[in-house]
């Protein structure tokens, strides 16, 4: 494992390493990783991936370099690759990006000297999210084989959706999506069913967030009317499944995509998602830093 950049990349194997170890980091195993530096490269906003990364890199340690678009030579014209040499040189030893540009990673993978991980790629992927819901899923059922996945929202614009999609099918999961007709993506080789299936048919039903700054205002469906036709209501909720869970990447829309009343409820794992994902990303930082044998590790 070079690098984190699409869940195509990840062998099973790699994603079941992953889960245990950040699973071992859950149940208690410290690992402190001496003298290394993580940068964070974010040119998009993000409050649960950033400052995630921030407070594994603490945990583990790590010295943290950050990023200004706005105050950076970004604003001089420098393209982004001349800004990851420029990490390199100076000394960091792996680089986290978040870009609005499609698989911005393919320009930099065979050129730089460090790993790099994918933070959410425009619409294209984002891998460490998928992995922490994995995580929550793979604590919850302890597999993936035949689990019933509905992955609901905003697929069109989603890069959790097509992380989640294809590395849950790898993983033996039974995926479906459920969208607004103007919302599907037909490249996504999955079956669509309505929300009402979703809710009486799914182990687990992942909501999305309707993605307002990826899309012209037409094409999204009434606020007041999207609850009520397309998302999680009290009344969809009590149909679910025994046994079954929700999950959200967030931030949430409450009232938009889930009844507020149901952010929180019994079912949910959103905010255990959220605390998930410290422990996938420390696992990812030092299994990326392990592969490339620049890893002094003390570990109690």
């Amino acid at each position: 494992m070079e690098h984190v950049l699409s869940m195509k990349d990840l062998t099973r194997d790699e994603i079941y390493s992953l889960l245990d170890d950040a699973q071992k980091i859950i149940n208690g195993e410290q690992l402190h990783i001496q003298k290394k530096t993580l940068a964070l490269l974010f040119f998009e906003p993000s409050t649960r991936t950033k400052m995630s990364f921030e407070m594994a890199a603490h945990r583990l340690g790590i010295s943290l370099l950050h990023f200004t678009k706005d105050t950076s030579s970004v604003q001089k014209g420098e393209s982004l690759y001349d800004t990851v040499k420029t990490l390199e040189a100076l000394g960091t030893n792996l680089v986290v990006i978040r870009h609005p540009d499609d698989a911005f990673y393919q320009i930099l993978k065979e050129k730089v000297n460090i790993p790099l991980v994918n933070a959410g790629d425009g619409k294209g992927e984002h891998p460490t999210q998928c992995l922490l819901d994995l995580f929550t899923i793979y604590q919850e059922f302890g597999t993936f084989k035949n689990l019933n996945i509905t992955i609901a929202g905003d697929i069109l614009h989603s890069r959790v959706a097509k992380s989640n999609a294809y590395a849950l099918k790898n993983l033996g999961a039974v995926v479906k999506f459920a969208a607004p007709f103007i919302w599907r993506d037909e490249d996504i080789p999955v079956d669509y069913v309505s929300i009402d299936e979703a809710v009486e048919q799914s182990d687990v039903l992942m909501l999305l967030r309707v993605q307002k700054e990826r899309h012209q205002a037409s094409a999204i469906p009434q606020v007041e009317d999207y609850l009520s036709n397309y998302g999680l209501t009290i009344e969809r909720e009590k149909r679910m499944k025994q046994g079954s869970i929700i999950l959200h990447p967030a931030p949430v829309n409450r009232g938009v995509e889930i009844d507020d009343r149901l952010v929180e409820c019994k079912r949910s794992r959103i905010f255990k998602q959220m605390h998930n994902g410290v422990a996938i990303r420390m696992a990812i930082i030092h299994q990326l830093l392990k592969e490339r044998g620049k890893l002094n590790v003390v570990a109690n």
